[in-house]
């Protein structure tokens, strides 16, 4: 998939990529494919996993938010205002749920997305309870890319 542009924002995205074998977020045409984001600091000093995840809850969920954001601009798109598909993974849905609309609503106040609410009984991180994956349309971002390598050749 060598024709696929894969991005790997500063910090944690760049460790997960060299140490994980995975790219935070993939240009597919006029897409921005992101891997899923979790609640985790993007840029810690230190690299532990066992304490990379905010303790609280609701701070977990909103960091994973603000994290897509920051994703989706590190690949050149304009953030969540792009998203039309997002997937949600919760390890408690029940405790979750109020909390995730908020930020849907915060984060996409002028547009709705397909979104999928999925339950699991545990996520990559041990200390993981929410984890959020989105496709976003970028079509300005794509012509951007085709333009620049255009002239690169």
């Amino acid at each position: 998939m060598s024709q696929l542009k894969s991005y790997a924002y500063p910090g944690i995205g760049e460790w997960a990529q060299k140490n994980l074998s995975y790219s935070q977020a993939i240009r597919v045409g006029n897409r921005i494919v992101c891997a899923g984001q979790g609640g985790w600091d993007p840029n810690p000093e230190v690299i532990d996993l066992s304490t990379l995840i905010k303790e609280d809850l609701m701070e977990e969920i909103d960091q994973a938010f603000s994290n897509v954001d920051n994703n989706l601009k590190h690949a050149g798109g304009k953030g969540w205002e792009q998203v039309y598909k997002v997937v949600t993974y919760s390890t408690d849905i029940k405790s979750q749920h109020t909390r995730i609309v908020e930020n849907l609503r915060k984060w996409m106040p002028n547009h709705t997305a397909v979104w999928t609410e999925v339950g699991v009984s545990h996520l990559g991180a041990d200390v993981a309870h929410f984890e959020i994956e989105v496709e976003a349309f970028d079509e300005e971002g794509a012509e951007e890319l085709s333009k620049t390598k255009a002239r690169a050749a």
